[in-house]
C-alpha cells in the first residue's frame, strides 16, 4: 500500500480555511432535504421556535430562552424537574 505523503503547513491552512464554507453548504443541503422529505423544518431564530413549511409559510411555535454565555472549561448541570 502507498503511504499518504505529509501535507505542508500551507496546504493544511488552505484546507482548514474551507471548513466554514463546506459546513454552510452542508447545513443548507440538510435544510432543503428536510423540507423536501418532511415538508417542514423547525429552527430556533431570534428567541423563537419557528416552523417553516415547504410552501414558504412561517409559524411561530413559541418563544424560547435566549442563548446563555458559558465560560470555557466551566461545568453546568441541568436541574431536574420535581
Amino acid at each position: 500500500m502507498n503511504t499518504p505523503s505529509p501535507i505542508s503547513e500551507e496546504s493544511m491552512l488552505r484546507l482548514e480555511a474551507r471548513i466554514p464554507v463546506l459546513a454552510g453548504s452542508a447545513f443548507q443541503k440538510a435544510y432543503l432535504q428536510a423540507l423536501t422529505t418532511t415538508g417542514k423544518v423547525i429552527e430556533a431564530r431570534n428567541g423563537q421556535l419557528i416552523e417553516t413549511t415547504a410552501e414558504g409559510a412561517v409559524r411561530v411555535i413559541r418563544n424560547i430562552s435566549k442563548p446563555m454565555a458559558v465560560a470555557i472549561g466551566s461545568t453546568r448541570v441541568r436541574a431536574r424537574k420535581a
